[in-house]
């Protein structure tokens, strides 16, 4: 302690000697006449003492008792009342009754106040009833979903389905859904939020049933109570799976108190006055101070006052803590005396003065008192402050949360106090997380947003459109002055909202800095509070991390930090059940066993692997337990953790992302001395609770959490290891819950552009409306306001979100996290086959993080504004080409993710140049994996992929709204919106180089894209047939709204299938054109096949397809006639307009060959019923047919004209096709298609089909169709006949 007096050694035991006469000749006591006034100005209460007792004699330490005695006195009214209070029936401490008045399972906390809903529809209810007068009890929302909150009687039975307020004699509030409940449900009161108050009001007299939330009345709620024998009310809960609340019967004090209304259990009246008093006593001495030179009391504000160990103040408050220490036990004194006492510190003085105040306290405290009552004190204050914290109202100017920041700032910089709380109170019971959560007001009246932010706004267009769409409507004058006037609201509140979160990044400064080896970590934190949580880590981690490297220069500044790859391989760090990319862990260390050896020096030990192989086989045995099960223990401040808390308050998903901040010590590291090469280490996975400090900061032999350096990695330490893990768990954090979090805050900005695109519709619609119709007038202005008025209410909101979630600051967090995320594959993509064993969530949070910086912080912030912001594009761009197809990683969700990403990537310019920016071996490398025959991994990913380098350079493949929509519905707003088309004519060049470089490439792919448009056409025809008789029936029947979408699917891969072929053809089109290709004529029968296939289903009149489209089903708005028709329509014209003579004869005489091909099919494209006459000209189209022809704003004139050359070409070949054509005999037809004669026989079996049959069927199995020989080679039917000359199978 600072002071001059911590070096006495007082107890309270022996102040009790004080009294004996030798005391009063002390050295250092002051005369007789100045204690006399002192204590007296100390002691001084003329409401309580007779003025005779006072004057009779002088006061001193031998009286001092006597004194205390009579200043303690309580009249009898304010003593606790002894037995039951009239009106009031069971325990005088109340709480929830656990042990039989409950239904369902319900997980209570420890002081039977707390609940957790753990099933459908859990219903617990008090020890305590009442039947006469007027009651009330709190409850603290901790989750806003469903719950019933109120009262019922003993007579009333719940289960899973029904709770409070669903039977006879109960009655419920349920601010989830703005009701009330009593059997029957009606509207009633506001909607709750987390941190709200609800407080339940019984009036037995008046027979009456009310309920406030916040302190404000919702109005009397049930009336006409059944009283009387037998009729007595418990407060009751029903609440739904994982919500949960706090009650307050009485044991703290009241946040909202009620005239006339008491708490269900009475507050601790005696012990209050006295703890008041001797509070009196306490502020005296602080107030005033001794000058026995002068011999007089001297005035002074407790900011300046300061213990100088004189003899006289100590005794005086060792008499006053003998009776003050045992009151301070008790929840409701702490709350009620101690914490009002510090808070008016905080609040009068300045935040100097108020911590060494507080201090001087907290010394005062562990010098006077017994350790286990400041400890129990010190917990009951932290259990306070959080508390209050939580619930606390929002104010404008925040100043109820700040006050208990900085009080809690205060305490938690008192050494002693520090330590203990970090030890066994902060990382236990208490949650610290929310002091570092600021909740989002639901209602921005109450939190007075109106006042900070008077003017709202709200864009014209989604923040989507406006990125999507350069041409933004020019704002007017009026319009600029009200942004510029809500901006400058934001930012006001947005500087408020800063002070608080200075102040949280100062408590977790102070929690991570603690170089005692204790502490523990906290167990449960509700979702929500995880993004504000991570982004003041982040800022304390940096300081530290930042702050490590001023005193360490070899290490990295936090711009460059990552994470090493050792720390996923070498046992250091638990990582629970959390899959690798390489699959299993104890997998991955039987297989690459010897590469750990070579490349780290680490020998993994045989017993693990022992263990690991007999609990594979060992099934009978009882299962390991999961991540939500395991104990979440781990070094806490870099100190070994005792027992945790108990399982069930672990969140299963959350608590392995609160595992890292008990890893967060920040000690210096001591140099340590490299690992040779030649040396091996034995090491085992090491839980959590095994580990030790030197597990994570190493000795002199032992590197620690760094263990097994890849010769890839720098010898210089990163930063310090306990930074390093922080780091990590930082990530993990991210990746199990912030990314959610944030995408779901984004639904306040999707509300206002919906709202603000209804409010325009309707403005519309009031500025079209004949003035004559004032009745339809009043309804629209009537609209217009509520529409206005919501806009004003979530505008404000969205302020607070864009403060609190989606600032520049928020974003820089996350964008340092992406940054993190990739030198960190990168440097573990070094290690080789090593690189199997990082965990799938560093993969995860690069690809989300970067989706939550693209889509959820415009339009006020772009990430092209970030830092770096082209470099960090292009190293993502680098990681996804190269890893959707890494062979080292093997679980399929993450490689899907992979896939989608890049898939997305390559959807938007800016992310497009990006991947060209790559090394050209990368691109190349990527476009070959994408060329890989589709049956080796999921090919609709990878054909949208192709689809997307293509868009924009296709026949009629420029829309960014589907046309056949817009035909339909022009003024719709919300038609789906495709992004804008940005091809990319190098990765098409690649793709082009590729597929003339080998034989088998080409082919391979083809093939398989053949195979996948005739699966997918054909699933596609097989599902509308099944709607179609869906809707034929004359019962009602409603279509399963997954099967529609399935069809539609189907319907779109068809498309996109067929416009890889497209772009196939158009940049290689020898592939099908060049008979010297050993496989261009059976690709180009097959895609003949395939082409006449889709035109007859499509295009016939009144067919099945045409009357499917006519129902306009929900769910299948993109199957129509244009986007299958232009695809195909674009692989005609190229084949048979486009190129040389002699390659369009080849096309033509393969499509006329075709059984199925119908020149109606070709007419049909531009409206045509029958084919022209020749030399005629093309008739005008019918409207009501469909017509390539009516869509002129998506093919322009140059297409068209194609298309017109390609019928006529086609007419003309046919007719010339048929005059001369020969008739054929059945028996000289190919068995298999029945469409081309014999031309081909098997050997040695000798069976017979036409070339195009075999062919295509030894693409994929070499047994023949009919006897399943194996086909050896492949004869020409007529050679045979003739010379016998063979051909080799392919």
């Amino acid at each position: 302690m600072a002071s001059k007096g911590a070096g006495m050694s007082f107890s309270r035991k022996s102040y009790k000697l004080t009294s004996d006469a030798e005391k009063s000749r002390v050295t250092g006591i002051v005369h007789e006449k100045l204690l006399n006034d002192y204590l007296h100005c100390i002691f001084s209460s003329t409401d309580h003492v007779p003025p005779a007792a006072t004057s009779r004699k002088f006061l001193n330490f031998q009286n001092l008792p006597e004194r205390l005695d009579q200043l303690l006195q309580v009249d009898s009214e304010d003593e606790e009342s002894q037995g039951q209070v009239e009106g009031r029936l069971g325990p005088s401490t109340v709480v929830l009754d656990h042990t039989g008045g409950f239904e369902g399972l319900l997980l209570v906390d420890d002081d039977l106040l707390e609940v957790i809903g753990h099933s459908n529809f859990g219903t617990i209810r008090s020890t305590t009833c009442v039947y006469k007068g007027k009651w009330l009890y709190e409850v603290l929302i901790s989750s806003q979903g469903l719950m019933q909150i109120g009262w019922c009687t003993i007579s009333c039975r719940f289960n899973h389905e029904e709770g409070v307020g669903d039977t006879p004699n109960s009655y419920a509030y349920d601010g989830n859904r703005v009701r009330k409940w009593n059997v029957t449900t009606t509207n009633y009161g506001k909607a709750w939020a987390a941190g709200d108050i609800v407080s339940c009001l019984i009036d037995l007299d008046a027979g009456t049933l009310s309920f406030c939330l916040n302190g404000v009345s919702l109005g009397t709620a049930f009336e006409n109570l059944s009283k009387g024998q037998g009729m007595a009310y418990f407060p009751a809960i029903s609440l739904s799976f994982k919500e949960s609340v706090a009650f307050n019967f009485g044991s703290r004090p009241l946040r909202y108190p009620m005239a006339g209304f008491r708490p269900l259990q009475d507050p601790p009246g005696a012990d209050l006055v006295r703890a008041q008093r001797l509070l009196g006593c306490f502020r005296a001495v602080l107030s005033v101070e001794l000058d026995p030179v002068e011999g007089r009391l001297v005035e002074k504000e407790s900011s300046e006052w300061q213990l100088q160990g004189q003899p006289t103040v100590l005794l005086t408050l060792a008499h006053i803590f003998h009776r003050f220490a045992p009151l301070l036990h008790k929840v409701y004194l702490v709350e009620a005396v101690l914490i009002n006492f510090l808070l008016g510190i905080v609040e009068k003085d300045t935040p100097a003065q108020a911590q060494s105040v507080v201090h001087q306290v907290l010394d005062l405290f562990w010098l006077f008192m017994e350790d286990y009552e400041v400890q129990d004190c010190l917990k009951q204050l932290m259990m306070s402050l959080l508390r209050l914290y939580r619930f606390s109202p929002i104010v404008p100017d925040l100043s109820l949360q700040i006050h208990y920041l900085r009080l809690t700032i205060s305490i938690l910089r008192h050494e002693k106090s520090r330590k203990f709380l970090l030890s066994n109170v902060l990382f236990d019971m208490l949650r610290s997380v929310i002091f570092f959560y600021i909740k989002s007001p639901l209602r921005v009246e109450e939190a007075g947003l109106q006042e900070l932010i008077p003017t709202t706004w709200w864009p014209c267009c989604s923040s989507r459109e406006a990125r999507e769409n350069k041409e933004v409507k020019e704002e007017t004058s009026e319009e600029r002055l009200r942004r510029r006037a809500y901006e400058r609201g934001c930012q006001r509140l947005k500087k408020r909202i800063e002070v608080v979160e200075e102040l949280q990044v100062q408590i977790l400064k102070l929690l991570l800095d603690n170089k005692d080896d204790s502490g523990n970590m906290p167990m449960l934190c509700p979702p929500e509070y995880m993004v504000c949580f991570l982004h003041r880590l982040i800022s304390a981690l940096r300081y530290y991390w930042d702050e490590y490297k001023a005193s360490n220069p070899r290490a990295c500044f936090s711009e460059e930090a990552y994470i090493p790859p050792q720390v996923f391989y070498n046992g250091k760090v638990d990582y629970f059940d959390l899959q690798r990319l390489g699959g299993l862990l104890s997998h991955l260390r039987k297989t690459l066993r010897d590469d750990l050896a070579a490349k780290a020096n680490i020998v993994i030990d045989p017993l693990e692997l022992q263990a690991a192989t007999m609990d594979d086989l060992d099934e009978d045995e009882e299962p390991a337990p999961s991540a939500a099960q395991r104990p979440m223990q781990a070094l806490a401040m870099g100190g070994a953790l005792p027992l945790p808390r108990p399982g069930w308050l672990s969140s299963p998903t959350l608590g392995r992302a609160n595992r890292f901040l008990s890893t967060a010590a920040v000690s210096l590291m001591t140099p340590r001395r490299p690992l040779s090469t030649s040396e091996k280490v034995k090491v085992r996975t090491l839980s959590v609770e095994q580990r030790t400090r030197e597990d994570i900061e190493g000795s002199h032999w032992n590197e620690g959490l760094l263990l097994g350096r890849p010769p890839e990695e720098p010898e210089q330490p990163v930063t310090e290891n306990s930074l390093l893990e922080v780091l990590d768990g930082a990530i993990m954090m991210y990746n199990l819950s912030v990314h959610q979090q944030l995408g779901k805050m984004v639904g306040v900005s999707d509300d206002v552009n919906e709202y603000a695109m209804a409010l325009r519709d309707t403005e519309d619609k009031i500025r079209r409306c004949p003035k004559r119709r004032k009745d339809i007038l009043t309804e629209l202005t009537k609209s217009q306001k509520v529409f206005s008025e919501k806009l004003d209410h979530l505008s404000r909101r969205l302020a607070w979100v864009h403060a609190t979630v989606y600032s520049q600051e928020k974003m820089l967090d996350i964008y340092w996290l992406l940054r993190i995320c990739l030198r960190t594959i990168e440097h573990g993509d070094r290690t080789g086959s090593l690189f199997a064993f990082m965990p799938e969530f560093y993969l995860n949070v690069a690809i989300n993080s970067y989706s939550a910086l693209k889509n959820y912080f415009g339009p006020v912030h772009s990430m092209e504004e970030l830092p770096g912001y082209e470099e960090t594009l292009t190293r993502l761009a680098a990681i996804l080409a190269k890893h959707f197809a890494d062979t080292r990683i093997v679980g399929t969700d993450i490689r899907d993710s992979l896939m989608q990403a890049l898939a997305s990537y390559v959807c938007y310019p800016h992310s497009l140049r990006a991947v060209e920016r790559i090394p050209k071996e990368q691109r190349v490398a990527m476009v070959r994996n994408l060329l890989a025959p589709y049956e080796q991994r999921p090919w609709a990913q990878t054909n949208w992929i192709l689809v997307r380098l293509w868009r924009g350079c296709g026949f009629g493949y420029r829309y960014t709204r589907l046309p056949h929509l817009l035909k339909t519905k022009p003024d719709d707003a919300n038609l789906p919106s495709l992004q804008k088309p940005c091809p990319s004519t190098l990765l098409q060049q690649h793709m082009a180089d590729l597929l003339r470089q080998g034989p088998d490439v080409a082919p391979s792919f083809l093939n398989s894209v053949l195979n996948q448009l005739n699966w997918a056409f054909s699933e596609f025809i097989g599902m509308i047939q099944e709607i179609q008789q869906a809707a034929e029936r004359l019962e009602r029947n409603f279509v399963d709204s997954r099967q529609l979408k399935v069809c539609a699917t189907c319907f779109d891969l068809s498309v996109s299938l067929l416009r890889v072929l497209e772009m196939t053809i158009t940049l290689v089109p020898e592939i099908f054109l060049d008979w010297a290709w050993p496989t261009s004529e059976m690709l180009l029968r097959r895609l003949a096949q395939l082409l006449n296939q889709v035109l007859n289903r499509v295009t016939a009149e009144r067919n099945l397809f045409d009357r499917v489209v006519t129902l306009r089903l929900p769910g299948l708005e993109s199957v129509d006639h244009y986007p299958i028709l232009v695809a195909v329509t674009g692989i005609l014209v190229r084949l048979l307009v486009h190129g040389p003579a002699s390659e369009t004869e080849r096309a033509t005489s393969v499509l006329l060959a075709d059984p199925c091909f119908q020149l109606r099919s070709i007419c049909y494209l531009l409206g045509q019923p029958e084919p022209p006459a020749p030399g005629t000209a093309l008739p005008a189209p019918d409207r009501k047919r469909f017509s390539l022809q009516s869509y002129t704003d998506y093919i322009n004139a140059e297409e068209l004209a194609q298309v017109e050359r390609m019928l006529a070409h086609l007419t003309s070949a046919s007719a010339q096709a048929a005059a001369a054509s020969l008739p054929t005999s059945e028996e000289d037809l190919c068995p298999i298609c029945y469409a081309h004669p014999i031309s081909a026989v098997f050997q040695p079996c000798g069976h017979k089909s036409c070339k195009a049959c075999i062919n295509q069927h030894l693409m994929n199995n070499k047994d023949c169709f009919f006897c399943k020989a194996t086909v050896v080679s492949v004869e020409d039917w007529d050679k045979v006949a003739n010379t016998g000359t063979t051909s080799s199978a392919p």
